[in-house]
């Protein structure tokens, strides 16, 4: 995939690359805003390692799949909302209610109105 591509959707791309590389601090990687020479400069510092094996690894890395949430499109929607469920925790209800986000209890405005 193109790094541009990367870099436009670089907060989508976060958690991937913290599984690929678990021990880098999500604030540093955020903190490279998908930039290639920073972020390869990044990885080379914290896994101790050449600037040119960051950047192959980067390379090999980037060759990888997009994450579901990067694009939808209406011909891979059902592949991408089933690669969603990777993003499941284990034990979690899909269909439960989310009150735990607190927002159920507010009622919705009639349509046309702005809510109050």
């Amino acid at each position: 995939m193109d790094w541009t591509h990367v870099q436009q959707n670089w907060v989508a791309y976060i958690p991937r690359i913290l599984t690929r590389w678990p021990d880098l601090e999500e604030d540093e990687v955020l903190a490279t805003d998908g930039d290639l020479d920073r972020f390869v400069t990044y990885l080379s510092v914290a896994t101790s390692q050449s600037v040119e094996e960051a950047r192959d690894e980067t390379r090999a890395w980037a060759t990888g799949e997009e994450p579901s949430d990067v694009k939808m499109d209406p011909w891979r929607d059902n592949e991408r909302i089933s690669d969603s469920a990777r993003n499941i925790h284990v034990g979690e209800d899909v269909y439960s209610d989310d009150k735990d986000f607190g927002d159920d209890a507010t009622a919705e405005p009639p349509v046309g109105r702005a809510a109050s």
